[in-house]
């Protein structure tokens, strides 16, 4: 099997933390904070990871001010499971250097109340600054942690993984790890795009048959949690100035980038979640693209695909573009979706509508979770796809049940195979 959208050095360092993933309400969050305090050093920095406050009772963060109570000696930063929200306290703001009304590149955004003080929230780039902040792990640790991620893969059954925004150190630590003996599967990297030429020229100091560059990563939207993916329509409740999300990335540079990888032979993987991200992306492939269907090394990715307008359904086989998709996001999205974009639940995850405009699954359709995101079983994920609904839930509760796909094209999704064309 192949994970497609795997995230190697955040699931090892993520087995290694605390998991808010099972925690049922506020109150519990904040218990595990407490615990994770007093095993601590004081002043050692805490992180705690994968919490959805969207499935919550309450359906909000702990204030700034219930996270200074839980961990008054130590800086504390809890990571949303999306990993584009994150909740701090006073003294991880103070440890990232963030000042109220700050910008936080990219898109950053720290949440104020109306007196202009911090609440503790914080979007995208703020949450990557204050989550950056905590001490690196040593070599020693990184590289542990590493084959504690691919072990977990493996385990699961997986023999290629795909690593979406690879840090300029996992290829060579990879093959070190691949030297040792200890690499378990092939593995894909693609790292930031801005990057990709730099990692083309030294690829040669690690790469080997089971261990290659194969694209590069972008962003163009934010998440639906965050209500920062970019959609054609206005989210309920929308974030403050950002009625429907936001395009985070500007068009002339994804042409640029794109342009740029193909001139290498690779491809870009382009995260988009919202309908209107998916449209920016599949407008600049089309621009763009040298449209060598043969050539799998220049067939753009886009990744998450969680929405995706009707008209631009046919565009992904038209084009030659993967799209490549986590079916198990709808477990967790579920009450987000039901929020946010009640008007849009009949176009989430258009599986159905996809394969029949002509993609293949485990060619041009391929499945993946986002793992440390969500759990890389790949149960979730035909459970998401076929019964469209949390296991245990009666049949009313399913999302899009039009666009169900059969328990055999979500298993062959994550099977790769050569591609015909």
């Amino acid at each position: 099997m192949r994970e497609a959208h795997a995230h190697l050095a955040s699931l090892g360092q993520s087995l290694a933390m605390p998991s808010l993933e099972s925690c049922r309400g506020l109150a519990e969050c904040l218990d595990r904070v407490r615990a994770a305090a007093a095993a601590a050093a004081p002043g050692t920095f805490i992180r705690l990871h994968s919490a959805r406050p969207e499935g919550w009772p309450e359906a909000r963060w702990p204030s700034i001010g219930d996270l200074d109570a839980a961990s008054p000696d130590n800086p504390c930063v809890l990571m949303s499971f999306d990993h584009h929200a994150a909740a701090a306290n006073t003294a991880a703001l103070a440890a990232a250097a963030i000042a109220h009304g700050q910008c936080i590149e990219p898109n950053g955004v720290v949440v104020i109340d109306a007196a202009g003080r911090p609440t503790g929230l914080l979007l995208e780039g703020a949450a990557y600054a204050v989550w950056g902040a905590a001490p690196e792990p040593t070599p020693t640790e990184r590289r542990l942690q590493l084959r504690a991620a691919l072990d977990h893969l493996h385990a699961l059954g997986f023999s290629e993984v795909h690593d979406l925004h690879s840090q300029d150190w996992l290829g060579p630590e990879l093959a070190a790890i691949e030297r040792a003996g200890h690499l378990p599967m092939s593995v894909h990297l693609y790292p930031p795009a801005a990057r990709l030429e730099a990692d083309f020229a030294a690829r040669s100091d690690w790469e080997s048959s089971r261990l290659r560059l194969a694209g590069g990563k972008l962003f163009a939207d934010g998440t639906l949690n965050s209500r920062t993916a970019a959609m054609l329509a206005d989210y309920c409740d929308p974030m403050p100035d950002m009625p429907r999300g936001q395009i985070m990335l500007d068009g002339a540079v994804l042409r640029e980038r794109l342009a740029a990888a193909e001139h290498l032979g690779l491809h870009l993987a382009v995260h988009a979640i919202g309908d209107a991200a998916v449209r920016f992306v599949l407008d600049a492939i089309d621009e763009v693209s040298l449209r060598r269907r043969a050539d799998m090394a220049r067939r753009h990715r886009i990744e998450h695909c969680e929405l995706i307008d009707a008209a631009d359904v046919p565009r992904f086989s038209q084009l030659g573009v993967v799209c490549s998709v986590q079916p198990c996001h709808l477990l967790s999205d579920v009450e987000a979706l039901h929020r946010y974009l009640p008007h849009c639940i009949d176009r989430v995850l258009s599986l159905r509508e996809l394969i029949d405009s002509g993609l293949r699954p485990g060619d041009d359709l391929i499945f993946g979770s986002d793992v440390p995101i969500v759990r890389a079983d790949p149960a979730d994920s035909i459970q998401a796809a076929v019964h469209r609904r949390r296991a245990g839930t009666p049949e009313s509760d399913a999302i899009a049940w039009s666009q169900r796909i059969s328990e055999h094209e979500a298993r062959a999704a994550f099977t790769p195979h050569p591609s015909p064309h």
